[in-house]
């Protein structure tokens, strides 16, 4: 007896078979499917054509009063620097350096005042050939004027979180742009910052928040024969490497006389203290600890007040640390313990015993936060001592002049 598939049934099976043609087409690339060549993608776009190089130096051919201090520089498209040489008149050759991709050369060492320099240049470019290129300049002569530069960081310091990094110039500077372009400021890790102008002769650094511990900033005010407006030079460099240390801030409660001392954001101390006095209030605000001293005499007069009138004083403590310009220091101050934890006796100063005064000093640096508050009506000023953090970023940022 034959036995035979119902018409259902062998609709099904041409079902399955056509479903695994079309499952065995689809595992197949098609003529139009980019990867049928194999290739794995779209063809690779062909390589430019070669060309010779191209080499750009600065200063041009024939340039004058070029500033001693400006950057002499070879930059190479389409090709790579093989070879430069800058001489003075009298030949002696200039450092200089490739860069490590050899696209480009610059300078290592500065120019003299009023002397003529030759620089000649070798690349060789895509297409294999060399070329040259040559200027000859002459630097400005020695200015009349000349301006000095310092930095309120010392090489190798250790410094606090809210360190802010000022530069103090010899004289006013007219063009406060090209200050800012000489000032050169690194981080590691990368930490975002802006100027600010307090004086035509001085201008802080600050970074948009406190400094990370253990970042490295390496500080150059790059300014020895640039330009800074109205004829007047920079002297000579300045550099600075500083690392940041541990972050520690203090709190000072004119409420309660106490101050409170974190240290990497953990509670270590609480000190009695004692403030200013409702007549001389210790002004509220977030001041930068400024200097640190081992015995100095405290004298009104520094601050505009005589030492012979009802407010003044010459005093001798043993330990003074400087947080404002205007007088307003923490320091030993064995004569108030007994009002220290209980009210504020002081001239604006924050006291302390001197047991608590000395554990303060061994423990902080410049560049350390201390914050007052109730201390009274006054407000302290941001351009009072370091007190940068008294303004907002935006305010801060605002302060950066563009001229």
């Amino acid at each position: 007896m034959r036995v035979g598939v119902g018409r259902r049934t062998a609709s099904r099976l041409s079902l399955l078979v056509v479903a695994a043609a079309l499952v065995v087409a689809g595992c197949t690339s098609s003529p139009s499917d980019p990867g049928a060549s194999g290739q794995g993608g779209a063809p690779e776009a062909p390589a430019p054509p070669p060309k010779p190089v191209q080499l750009v130096l600065s200063p041009s051919q024939g340039a004058a009063e070029v500033g001693p201090g400006e950057p002499v520089t070879v930059a190479a498209t389409d090709g790579k620097v093989t070879e430069v040489k800058l001489t003075n008149a009298e030949g002696k050759v200039v450092a200089g350096q490739v860069k490590p991709d050899g696209t480009g050369w610059q300078a290592t060492e500065p120019l003299g005042y009023g002397k003529s320099y030759t620089l000649n240049a070798t690349g060789v470019g895509t297409d294999g050939k060399p070329a040259t290129s040559t200027s000859t300049f002459t630097t400005v002569a020695k200015p009349a004027k000349q301006t000095t530069v310092s930095i309120n960081a010392q090489d190798g310091e250790t410094v606090g979180v809210g360190m802010p990094l000022v530069f103090t110039f010899g004289m006013k500077i007219p063009d406060k742009a090209a200050a800012e372009k000489a000032l050169q400021i690194t981080a590691e890790p990368a930490t975002e910052g802006a100027f600010h102008w307090f004086s035509d002769q001085s201008v802080t650094w600050r970074p948009k928040d406190y400094w990370r511990s253990g970042t490295k900033v390496s500080v150059k005010a790059a300014v020895y024969g640039k330009n800074l407006g109205n004829g007047i030079y920079g002297k000579e460099d300045r550099t600075a490497n500083i690392t940041i240390g541990d972050k520690l801030v203090a709190v000072a409660d004119g409420a309660t006389f106490r101050m409170k001392v974190q240290v990497n954001d953990q509670q270590v101390q609480d000190f009695p203290i004692s403030m200013g006095k409702k007549s001389s209030s210790t002004p509220n605000g977030t001041y930068t600890v400024m200097s640190e001293h081992n015995g100095y005499t405290m004298d009104s007069s520094t601050y505009g007040v005589p030492t012979d009138s009802a407010a003044g004083y010459r005093t001798f403590v043993k330990y003074a640390v400087r947080m404002s310009n205007s007088g307003i220091f923490y320091h030993s101050a064995p004569w108030s313990v007994g009002s220290q934890g209980k009210r504020n006796v002081s001239h604006g100063c924050i006291n302390l015993s001197t047991e608590n005064a000395k554990w303060m000093m061994d423990n902080s640096k410049k560049g350390d936060i201390i914050t007052v508050q109730n201390g009274g009506s006054q407000t302290l000023e941001a351009s009072d001592g370091w007190s940068v953090w008294q303004m907002s970023w935006d305010e801060w940022k605002a302060g950066g002049k563009k001229n």
